[in-house]
């Protein structure tokens, strides 16, 4: 059982009729109506009784769509657990900073950020500019923070 043939079983018995579900879920008449019988024969039950103008479910058709319900609220959550997850920053930052006055502004700028990304940790390595310049060099140090000339704008915008 495909969960997409799930979709569209739940769209027919939700309109009452093949023609409208079809349009709803932008395929054809035939095609819906295939995949509806494919999906009486995998099931070995009849879904539906067709009427002249509707379609009604049978008792097996109200168990389907019940338990149809539950297993697409289930992969509409699970899907959006995995996109939520895959957005979930985490990890650690290692910050290197020569002894000056900008490290006062480190709290803060911290702060700010741990309140967006919580999984975040942070290590704060000083030492002079030298020392932090070269562990960047190296990949031990992923910010630094050096006693330079530094565009405002800049600034602001890692502040962000």
């Amino acid at each position: 059982m495909e969960i997409r043939v799930l979709r569209y079983f739940l769209t027919v018995a939700r309109e009452g009729g093949i023609n409208r579900a079809a349009e709803i879920l932008h395929i054809t008449q035939p095609t819906l109506s295939r995949q509806l019988a494919s999906l009486e024969e995998e099931v070995g039950v009849k879904l539906f009784e067709r009427g002249a103008r509707k379609i009604t479910l049978t008792n097996e058709g109200i168990l389907l769509r019940r338990r149809a319900e539950e297993i697409l609220s289930l992969v509409d959550k699970t899907q959006k657990g995995l996109i939520e997850q895959n957005e979930l920053i985490e990890g650690r930052v290692v910050i290197g900073c020569g002894e000056m006055a900008a490290v006062g502004l480190l709290p803060e700028i911290i702060a700010s950020f741990h309140e967006k990304y919580s999984q975040v940790t942070y290590d704060v390595f000083t030492a002079n500019a030298d020392v932090v310049k070269e562990q960047m060099e190296q990949g031990l140090i992923d910010i630094g923070i050096l006693l330079e000339p530094i565009d405002i704008e800049t600034f602001n915008f890692l502040r962000l």
